[in-house]
């Protein structure tokens, strides 16, 4: 089963994204900021992250740059989820390396679509 880690400081999306993904047959862990995102990637990386962009403490571009960084995670599927739907900060997640950009609010449907597709790519 693949391990998706969610990161998003709003308990509410947390939660949804938590069923969403276990609903779509995934292992699923949360993260509420940058730092625990970091902690779980280093204890137990995940197959996939669903990283949002404003976090308390460091910000999901940091975390992203900062796994980038490390050549054991360089290939971790990651996609940037957003509420900043500006052009300037999906070509920044992009160029820093993530693999997919979504804004919030998003289709449950079509999220699901793209980890299947990312995790099968990482295979």
């Amino acid at each position: 089963m693949a391990k998706v880690l969610v990161v998003d400081d709003e308990p509410n999306i947390v939660l949804s994204l938590e069923f969403l993904m276990q609903q779509a047959g995934f292992e699923v862990t949360t993260a509420g900021d940058g730092e625990a995102a970091l902690d779980c990637v280093a204890a137990a990386p995940p197959d996939l992250l669903l990283l949002d962009i404003s976090l308390p403490g460091i910000s999901g571009f940091d975390v992203l740059e900062r796994l980038r960084a490390d050549p054991a995670l360089a290939r971790l599927p990651i996609i940037m989820l957003t509420a900043h739907g500006r052009e300037v900060e999906r070509e920044k997640g992009l160029a820093l390396g993530a693999d997919d950009y979504i804004t919030k609010p998003f289709s449950t449907q079509a999220l699901v679509e793209k980890v299947k597709a990312l995790l099968d790519e990482a295979r």
